[in-house]
């Protein structure tokens, strides 16, 4: 492992490609050859919502809104968020995303996790409009 590497998020693969229409997904842990840190980069098109939540059982997250706005759930409630704007998440709380009319562009960091990974996917349970 290097003492140091830089990587293009644009250059790595859309790991969610064909999972969720309108959802684009680029995970760099390693291809930073990272010990303790993940970076993701989750782009949504215009008014797509996340069909899927997760959680963890250690990882801590951090997500900070590059551009666009739209909607966070957190263990059921749900938050407006917009560009510049920081959420820190514990690992336990349930997450999901949704774009607003502008779309969402989503930089994800996460602290260190399990050799495996110990995300928890959850359907998302988006509470009904009002």
């Amino acid at each position: 492992m290097s003492s140091h590497k830089t990587v293009n998020l644009m250059d790595i693969e859309d790991a969610v490609a064909g999972r969720v229409e309108g959802l684009d997904g680029r995970f760099a842990r390693k291809h930073l050859d990272s010990r303790d840190l993940g970076v993701g980069l989750f782009r949504y098109a215009a008014r797509v919502r996340s069909p899927i939540a997760h959680s963890h059982g250690e990882q801590e997250e951090v997500y900070v809104v590059l551009a666009g706005s739209g909607r966070i759930l957190l263990d059921g409630e749900v938050q407006d968020v917009r560009r510049w704007d920081v959420i820190r998440v514990a690992p336990e709380v349930i997450r999901a995303f949704e774009a607003g009319e502008e779309g969402l562009e989503i930089l994800a960091v996460g602290g260190p996790r399990p050799a495996d990974g110990d995300g928890r996917p959850v359907e998302a349970a988006w509470p009904e409009e009002s």
